[in-house]
C-alpha cells in the first residue's frame, strides 16, 4: 500500500496527539529522536511535532530504519488478543459453559481488573458480561434442539430454573417459552490490519462484517436483530472461522473470491443493490449513477446510495468499490481512508 493513501499531515498529527482510535490501523507514527514507530493510540509520551513522521505500513517504517514500539505493538493486528490473555480465551473455548469468577482469574496469575479493562475496550462489556452472553448462546441453542429448561440452565452454569429464566428475560429479551424458537447470531471480533471488525453468523450464513468503530454499528446491529428476530450472542461458528481465515488471505493480497454463504436480510431493492455490488470486479470501481443504470433505475441514484450505506457485510459485499461520478472517494462507513486502502489493496489505483 502506497503512502499516497495517507491522510494529510495535519489530520494525522491531530489524530496522533488526541490518540484518536478511529485512525488506529490507518497509519503509523515514527519518532525521529527515538527511532521507534507506534500506533496512533500509543499511550507513550507524545514527542514534539517536528520530530514525527508518518507511514502507511509497518514495512515502510521498518525500511526507513525505525523499530516497533514494545508498548503498543504496531506489528500485531489491532484487536488481536495479547499473549497474556490468550490462554484464558483458549480455556473458555474449550469449556464455554463453565462459570468464571475473579478468583479463577487470580489463580491463573491474571488481574481481574486488567481482564475487565481489555474486554471493556475490545468488546464494550466486562469479561463476566461477555461470558454470560457466551453461556446464554449455548443455552439458547440447546433449548432450540428440545433441551429441558432446568437441565439446559444447569449445563450452562445457572443454579436454578428460575435464575436461568430471569437471565433469558434480561439478557435475551425472551421468556423460556419463546426461547425455543429464537434465532441466534453468533458474534465475534476479528483482528485485521485496518483495525478490528465485528462478524456475525447464523447457520444460514454470514450476516455481519463491519469495522468495530463504525459510528452506525449499533443501528446496524439493531436492524439485524429486528429483521431476523434474533438474539446476538458472543460465540464461535464455522462461518466465522472461515471468514477470519479468508480475510487474512485477502489482506495478504490474495485475489481469490470469498466463497462463503451470506444472509442479507433487507428490502427487495436493498438486496438487488447488494447483489449488484458483488458483481463489481476486483480492481475496478463504479459510481452510484452507473450502478443505478445497471439496475435499470437511472433516477434512483440516492436510493442506491442509501442501500449501499445500509450494507452490513463489508468487503464481501464490496460497497467500497463505489465512488463519486468524478472518480473521487465519497463516504464509507468504516472511514474514507479505509476505503482508499481497500481499493489500493485490490489494485484499483491510489486514492485520497
Amino acid at each position: 500500500m502506497s503512502s499516497a493513501a495517507l491522510p494529510d499531515r495535519e489530520t494525522m498529527l491531530r489524530a496522533f496527539l488526541a490518540r484518536d482510535a478511529d485512525y488506529d490501523g490507518l497509519f503509523l507514527t515514527a519518532v525521529k529522536t527515538t527511532g521507534i514507530f507506534c500506533r496512533p493510540t500509543c499511550p507513550a509520551r507524545k514527542p514534539r511535532p517536528e520530530n514525527v513522521e508518518f507511514f502507511a505500513t509497518a514495512r515502510d517504517a521498518t525500511f526507513a530504519g525505525y523499530r516497533p514500539c514494545k508498548r503498543c505493538r504496531p506489528l500485531v493486528p489491532a484487536g488481536e488478543a495479547p499473549d497474556w490473555l490468550r490462554p484464558l480465551l483458549d480455556e473458555i473455548e474449550a469449556e464455554p459453559a463453565r462459570r468464571w469468577r475473579d478468583r479463577d482469574l487470580r489463580e491463573r496469575g491474571l488481574s481481574p481488573e486488567r481482564v475487565r479493562r481489555w474486554f471493556q475496550q475490545e468488546h464494550g462489556m466486562s469479561f463476566h458480561a461477555y461470558h454470560r452472553g457466551r453461556r446464554l448462546g449455548l443455552a439458547l441453542a440447546r433449548l432450540g434442539e428440545g433441551g429441558d429448561l432446568l437441565d439446559t440452565g444447569l449445563e450452562a452454569g445457572w443454579e436454578s430454573a428460575s435464575g436461568f429464566g430471569t437471565a433469558l428475560s434480561q439478557l435475551a429479551g425472551r421468556s423460556p417459552g419463546r426461547a425455543r424458537d429464537t434465532a441466534l447470531v453468533r458474534v465475534r471480533r476479528l483482528a485485521t490490519p485496518l483495525g478490528p471488525m465485528v462478524a456475525g453468523a447464523t447457520d444460514e450464513g454470514l450476516c455481519l462484517l463491519e469495522f468495530a468503530d463504525r459510528r452506525m454499528l449499533e443501528r446496524q446491529l439493531e436492524t439485524l436483530r429486528r429483521r431476523l428476530d434474533a438474539v446476538l450472542v458472543p460465540g464461535s461458528h464455522p462461518h466465522l472461522e472461515r471468514v477470519e481465515k479468508r480475510l487474512a488471505r485477502y489482506f495478504a493480497g490474495e485475489p481469490e473470491p470469498f466463497e462463503l454463504p451470506l444472509l442479507l436480510p433487507g428490502t427487495d431493492f436493498q438486496r438487488e443493490v447488494w447483489s449488484a455490488l458483488r458483481e463489481i470486479p476486483r480492481g475496478t470501481t463504479t459510481s452510484y449513477g452507473e450502478l443505478a443504470k445497471r439496475l435499470g433505475r437511472p433516477k434512483a441514484v440516492r436510493a442506491v446510495a442509501r442501500a449501499n450505506a445500509d450494507n452490513r457485510v463489508a468487503i464481501l459485499v464490496p460497497c467500497h468499490r463505489v465512488v463519486g461520478k468524478d472518480g473521487r472517494l465519497q463516504g464509507y462507513g468504516g472511514g474514507k481512508w479505509r476505503k482508499a486502502r481497500l481499493l489500493e489493496l485490490e489494485g484499483a489505483g491510489e486514492f485520497r
